[in-house]
Protein backbone atom coordinates (compact mmCIF):
# COMPACT_ATOMS: atom_id res chain seq x y z
CA UNK A 1 0.00 0.00 0.00
CA UNK A 2 1.01 3.65 -0.36
CA UNK A 3 0.33 6.67 1.79
CA UNK A 4 -0.44 6.88 5.49
CA UNK A 5 -1.60 3.54 6.95
CA UNK A 6 -4.81 3.51 8.95
CA UNK A 7 -4.21 1.54 12.13
CA UNK A 8 -6.87 0.21 14.49
CA UNK A 9 -5.66 0.35 18.10
CA UNK A 10 -7.97 -2.02 19.92
CA UNK A 11 -9.46 -1.00 23.26
CA UNK A 12 -10.25 -3.90 25.62
CA UNK A 13 -11.79 -1.43 28.05
CA UNK A 14 -8.79 -1.10 30.38
CA UNK A 15 -5.69 1.05 30.57
CA UNK A 16 -4.43 4.21 28.94
CA UNK A 17 -3.79 3.87 25.20
CA UNK A 18 -2.47 7.41 24.79
CA UNK A 19 1.28 6.66 24.76
CA UNK A 20 0.93 3.81 22.28
CA UNK A 21 -1.33 5.87 20.04
CA UNK A 22 1.19 8.73 20.04
CA UNK A 23 4.03 6.31 19.23
CA UNK A 24 2.10 4.97 16.24
CA UNK A 25 1.37 8.49 15.05
CA UNK A 26 5.05 9.38 15.42
CA UNK A 27 5.86 6.38 13.25
CA UNK A 28 3.60 7.72 10.51
CA UNK A 29 0.21 6.10 11.13
CA UNK A 30 -3.31 7.44 11.32
CA UNK A 31 -4.68 5.87 14.50
CA UNK A 32 -8.25 5.05 15.45
CA UNK A 33 -9.01 3.61 18.90
CA UNK A 34 -11.77 1.05 18.37
CA UNK A 35 -13.61 -1.42 20.57
CA UNK A 36 -15.42 -3.30 17.80
CA UNK A 37 -13.63 -6.18 16.08
CA UNK A 38 -15.55 -5.87 12.81
CA UNK A 39 -14.54 -2.22 12.51
CA UNK A 40 -10.96 -2.94 13.58
CA UNK A 41 -10.44 -5.51 10.84
CA UNK A 42 -11.36 -3.05 8.09
CA UNK A 43 -8.22 -0.95 8.70
CA UNK A 44 -4.82 -1.36 7.11
CA UNK A 45 -3.36 -2.84 10.30
CA UNK A 46 -4.34 -3.91 13.80
CA UNK A 47 -2.48 -3.22 17.05
CA UNK A 48 -3.34 -5.14 20.22
CA UNK A 49 -2.05 -3.20 23.24
CA UNK A 50 -0.59 -4.55 26.45
CA UNK A 51 -3.22 -3.31 28.89
CA UNK A 52 -5.67 -5.36 30.95
CA UNK A 53 -5.82 -9.04 31.87
CA UNK A 54 -6.11 -12.10 29.64
CA UNK A 55 -9.55 -13.03 30.98
CA UNK A 56 -11.03 -9.58 30.41
CA UNK A 57 -9.40 -9.27 26.99
CA UNK A 58 -10.73 -12.60 25.71
CA UNK A 59 -14.20 -11.64 26.90
CA UNK A 60 -13.95 -8.71 24.52
CA UNK A 61 -13.55 -11.18 21.67
CA UNK A 62 -17.21 -12.22 22.18
CA UNK A 63 -17.08 -15.10 19.75
CA UNK A 64 -14.95 -13.20 17.21
CA UNK A 65 -11.92 -15.48 17.65
CA UNK A 66 -12.28 -17.17 14.28
CA UNK A 67 -12.96 -13.85 12.52
CA UNK A 68 -9.75 -12.32 13.90
CA UNK A 69 -7.76 -15.51 13.31
CA UNK A 70 -8.88 -15.68 9.67
CA UNK A 71 -7.93 -12.02 9.13
CA UNK A 72 -4.41 -12.68 10.44
CA UNK A 73 -4.12 -15.87 8.39
CA UNK A 74 -5.10 -13.86 5.32
CA UNK A 75 -2.28 -11.37 5.90
CA UNK A 76 -3.72 -8.46 7.88
CA UNK A 77 -0.66 -6.79 9.48
CA UNK A 78 -0.87 -6.94 13.25
CA UNK A 79 1.33 -6.01 16.20
CA UNK A 80 0.54 -7.51 19.60
CA UNK A 81 2.21 -5.94 22.63
CA UNK A 82 2.59 -7.80 25.95
CA UNK A 83 -0.99 -8.95 26.63
CA UNK A 84 -1.70 -8.38 22.94
CA UNK A 85 1.00 -10.92 22.04
CA UNK A 86 -0.44 -13.38 24.56
CA UNK A 87 -3.87 -13.14 22.92
CA UNK A 88 -2.45 -14.79 19.79
CA UNK A 89 -2.22 -18.03 21.78
CA UNK A 90 -4.87 -20.58 22.72
CA UNK A 91 -5.10 -20.37 26.53
CA UNK A 92 -3.44 -18.68 29.50
CA UNK A 93 -2.79 -19.58 33.13
CA UNK A 94 -3.82 -16.01 33.97
CA UNK A 95 -7.51 -16.50 33.25
CA UNK A 96 -10.17 -18.66 31.69
CA UNK A 97 -11.37 -18.37 28.13
CA UNK A 98 -9.86 -18.94 24.72
CA UNK A 99 -7.47 -16.64 22.92
CA UNK A 100 -7.41 -16.03 19.19
CA UNK A 101 -5.62 -19.34 18.63
CA UNK A 102 -3.47 -17.97 15.82
CA UNK A 103 -0.29 -19.45 17.30
CA UNK A 104 -0.38 -22.94 18.87
CA UNK A 105 0.63 -22.87 22.50
CA UNK A 106 -0.29 -21.35 25.81
CA UNK A 107 0.67 -18.56 28.21
CA UNK A 108 2.30 -19.42 31.53
CA UNK A 109 3.34 -17.60 34.68
CA UNK A 110 6.94 -16.42 34.98
CA UNK A 111 9.22 -18.91 36.75
CA UNK A 112 11.11 -16.33 38.78
CA UNK A 113 11.62 -15.21 42.37
CA UNK A 114 10.12 -11.76 41.83
CA UNK A 115 6.84 -11.32 39.95
CA UNK A 116 5.95 -9.21 38.07
CA UNK A 117 8.98 -8.30 36.01
CA UNK A 118 9.02 -4.51 36.05
CA UNK A 119 11.70 -2.52 34.30
CA UNK A 120 14.37 -2.79 31.65
CA UNK A 121 15.78 -6.00 30.21
CA UNK A 122 17.78 -7.15 27.19
CA UNK A 123 16.05 -8.38 24.04
CA UNK A 124 18.19 -10.80 22.04
CA UNK A 125 17.07 -11.26 18.42
CA UNK A 126 17.39 -14.79 17.07
CA UNK A 127 20.25 -15.28 14.59
CA UNK A 128 19.21 -15.43 10.94
CA UNK A 129 18.33 -18.89 9.73
CA UNK A 130 20.17 -20.38 6.72
CA UNK A 131 18.89 -18.78 3.54
CA UNK A 132 17.18 -15.86 5.31
CA UNK A 133 18.22 -12.25 4.55
CA UNK A 134 18.99 -11.43 8.19
CA UNK A 135 17.32 -10.62 11.47
CA UNK A 136 13.60 -9.98 11.35
CA UNK A 137 12.94 -6.57 9.74
CA UNK A 138 11.09 -5.35 12.82
CA UNK A 139 14.54 -5.04 14.46
CA UNK A 140 16.10 -3.09 11.56
CA UNK A 141 18.40 -0.29 12.71
CA UNK A 142 18.26 -1.37 16.38
CA UNK A 143 21.49 -2.44 18.04
CA UNK A 144 21.56 -3.79 21.57
CA UNK A 145 17.84 -3.48 22.30
CA UNK A 146 17.03 -2.95 25.98
CA UNK A 147 13.27 -2.74 26.42
CA UNK A 148 10.76 -1.98 29.15
CA UNK A 149 8.80 -4.91 30.61
CA UNK A 150 5.78 -5.08 32.90
CA UNK A 151 4.63 -8.70 32.92
CA UNK A 152 3.82 -11.66 35.12
CA UNK A 153 3.09 -14.09 32.27
CA UNK A 154 4.99 -15.18 29.18
CA UNK A 155 4.21 -17.09 25.99
CA UNK A 156 5.02 -20.79 25.62
CA UNK A 157 4.59 -21.71 21.94
CA UNK A 158 4.38 -25.34 20.86
CA UNK A 159 7.20 -24.64 18.40
CA UNK A 160 10.03 -22.11 18.58
CA UNK A 161 10.07 -21.77 14.79
CA UNK A 162 8.26 -18.42 14.88
CA UNK A 163 10.28 -16.97 17.77
CA UNK A 164 12.35 -13.99 16.62
CA UNK A 165 13.84 -12.88 19.96
CA UNK A 166 14.35 -14.07 23.54
CA UNK A 167 14.69 -12.49 26.97
CA UNK A 168 15.87 -14.00 30.24
CA UNK A 169 14.59 -12.88 33.63
CA UNK A 170 15.96 -14.42 36.84
CA UNK A 171 16.86 -17.62 35.01
CA UNK A 172 13.61 -17.93 33.07
CA UNK A 173 14.19 -17.67 29.30
CA UNK A 174 11.12 -16.89 27.21
CA UNK A 175 10.13 -15.50 23.79
CA UNK A 176 10.46 -11.72 23.64
CA UNK A 177 9.25 -11.59 20.05
CA UNK A 178 7.32 -13.83 17.68
CA UNK A 179 6.23 -13.66 14.08
CA UNK A 180 3.78 -15.55 11.90
CA UNK A 181 3.03 -14.26 8.41
CA UNK A 182 2.43 -10.48 8.80
CA UNK A 183 1.71 -10.72 12.54
CA UNK A 184 4.31 -9.76 15.13
CA UNK A 185 4.17 -10.01 18.90
CA UNK A 186 6.52 -8.50 21.48
CA UNK A 187 6.42 -9.24 25.21
CA UNK A 188 7.85 -5.83 26.10
CA UNK A 189 6.37 -2.34 25.67
CA UNK A 190 8.04 -0.59 22.70
CA UNK A 191 6.08 2.60 23.34
CA UNK A 192 7.86 2.83 26.73
CA UNK A 193 11.27 1.72 25.43
CA UNK A 194 12.73 5.06 24.34
CA UNK A 195 14.11 5.61 20.83
CA UNK A 196 14.73 1.91 20.01
CA UNK A 197 11.11 1.10 20.83
CA UNK A 198 9.87 3.88 18.58
CA UNK A 199 12.12 2.52 15.83
CA UNK A 200 10.54 -0.90 16.22
CA UNK A 201 7.06 0.60 15.86
CA UNK A 202 8.21 2.54 12.80
CA UNK A 203 9.62 -0.69 11.35
CA UNK A 204 6.25 -2.37 11.82
CA UNK A 205 4.56 0.46 9.96
CA UNK A 206 7.10 0.10 7.12
CA UNK A 207 6.04 -3.53 6.84
CA UNK A 208 2.38 -2.45 6.78
CA UNK A 209 3.09 -0.24 3.77
CA UNK A 210 4.58 -3.10 1.75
Amino acid sequence: MKGIPEVALFDYGAGNLHSLGKALETGGAEVAIVADWDAALTRDALVLPGVGSFGAAVRSLQGKESLVRDALENGLPCLGICLGMQLFFETSEEGSGAGIGFIPGTVRKLRSRVIPQMGWNDVVPCPPTPGSPGFDPIFAGINGLVAYYANSYVCDPDSQRGTIAFTEYQGDRFPAGIRKKRTWGVQFHPEKSSAPGLTLIANFLKEVRK
